[in-house]
């Protein structure tokens, strides 16, 4: 790969740690990636409108369970991390990483307006030599069509000027084996000048980089590994419906399904899609699609089982009640677990918020358990977690979430029906347990 003469200078001080970069957004894409860069030797700055944020991570304190106070705390201390809501320092900056949200739309339109934001920042700031990447999830041809543009508007032009990348970000809160260094980069740029910059920044902090040819190659892959995932859970979230009107444990089938070695990947059902990626990757594949007159059916019927699984459990906990001669109007359901997967805090597209709102529609009482989020809003309903303990009275418990600190023996004892979306209880039966 040939490298442009006046990105030597930044190559070098890539190479040296000399560096300075910048990342917008402190979420759990952003804040891991400023550890990282802070942790290999960079001088790092993040940049945040949230002020909580921003104080929490001079003070020094973690608000991301995939992050130690500890790490924060030895980055700022030896002054390779600092974070900021001041964007005019952005000019200071050598490396400018975007990791903000892009949600949908309530229409399941793609939403950029907090990528519009960040480069809008970015452009008022923009200087020669500087490297651009953005991280943040979107469809392809987001970088070439909106970002390039804009950042152009100044008269500096990108893969000369400047450069930019793409790089789709690859998080899994909660897992304990991939890591920010551990799981592999993609970085395409605007040419390829801007690819190697990129995959020289990376490379320095990160264990496996993987160039490809063009910024939409590398956009369509991140959708491509979300839309992947989300399909083939709808898959077996249909298998599971299907194999309840026969009778059949679908926990099972899948388990014997996974002796197979070759062939076969397992996916698991649940209650529904949740998290910042999974639900909404696909909604932005299909958006671009449809300007190009494609049909994504496959993606648009595995959004369709998916988004009906909250439907099926609550179904399954009248079925339930049923057993006891009691509705869902007038009884007390608590659901275990709330975040959108095992062991973190985050409720972004929880199914158990649609859950929660579809019971109380139905005039259930509902209360919840969920040590990683305290407290929650949905619509009109405003709860707080109640200590495992404390959780008395209860009609009917659903396992929504299957956090590592639940005490499922103790739940078996405790409650006369449970709903277990999770599979939990695996390898426990008892008439007072349903499954999906």
């Amino acid at each position: 790969m040939t490298q442009d003469g006046g990105a030597a200078p930044l190559k070098d001080r890539i190479r040296n740690r000399t560096a300075r970069v910048g990342v917008i957004g402190l979420g759990y894409v952003g804040l891991p990636l400023a550890v990282e860069f802070a942790r290999n030797g960079f001088e790092v700055t993040g940049f945040d409108v949230d002020t909580s944020k921003v104080d929490a991570i001079n003070g020094g304190r973690s608000y991301i369970l995939d992050v130690k106070n500890e790490d924060i705390a030895a980055a700022v201390a030896s002054r390779t991390l600092a974070a900021t809501t001041d964007m005019s320092r952005l000019r200071d900056m050598d490396v400018i990483d975007i990791c903000v949200p892009t949600p949908l739309r309530k229409t399941k339109d793609p939403d950029l307006s907090y990528v519009v934001q960040a480069v809008d920042a970015v452009k008022a700031h923009l200087k020669p030599g500087q490297l651009v990447v953005l991280e943040s999830t979107t469809y392809p041809g987001t970088t070439d069509e909106v970002v390039q543009p804009a950042l152009e508007e100044g008269g500096l032009r990108a893969g000369t000027d400047f450069y930019l990348a793409f790089s789709p970000e690859r998080v899994d809160p909660g897992n304990q084996t991939y890591s920010t260094r551990t799981i592999p980069k993609v970085v395409g740029g605007v040419n390829p000048a801007s690819t190697e910059l990129a995959a020289d920044l990376y490379g320095s902090v990160i264990d496996t980089v993987v160039p490809v040819s063009s910024t939409r190659v590398a956009e369509m892959v991140k959708l491509l590994e979300n839309t992947f995932r989300a399909v083939n859970i709808g898959l077996v979230n249909e298998i599971a419906l299907m194999s309840h009107r026969m009778n059949i444990d679908v926990w099972e089938v899948i388990d014997a399904a996974s002796t197979k070695p070759f062939g076969f990947m397992p996916f698991y059902p649940g209650p529904g899609l949740g998290g910042h990626c999974i639900p909404i990757d696909p909604s932005y594949l299909s958006w671009k699609a449809r300007q190009y007159g494609f049909e994504c059916r496959f993606i648009e019927l595995a959004s369709h089982v998916n988004g009906s699984m909250p439907e099926h459990v609550v179904e399954r906990i009248g079925e339930a009640l049923n057993t006891l001669k009691k509705a869902v109007n007038g009884s007390r359901v608590h659901l275990f677990g709330v975040a959108y997967k095992k062991d973190v805090s985050d409720m972004r597209e929880s199914p158990a918020l649609d859950i929660l709102e579809l019971l109380h529609r139905r005039g259930a009482t509902v209360t919840y358990t969920d040590p990683y989020v305290p407290k929650l809003q949905h619509g009109d309903l405003k709860l707080c977690s109640l200590p495992e303990t404390k959780a008395d009275g209860i009609d009917c418990a659903v396992i929504c979430t299957n956090h590592s600190v639940f005490d499922y023996q103790a739940m078996l004892k405790r409650f006369p029906l449970i709903v277990d979306t999770r599979n939990a209880l695996k390898g426990i039966q008892a008439d007072h347990i349903f499954r999906l």
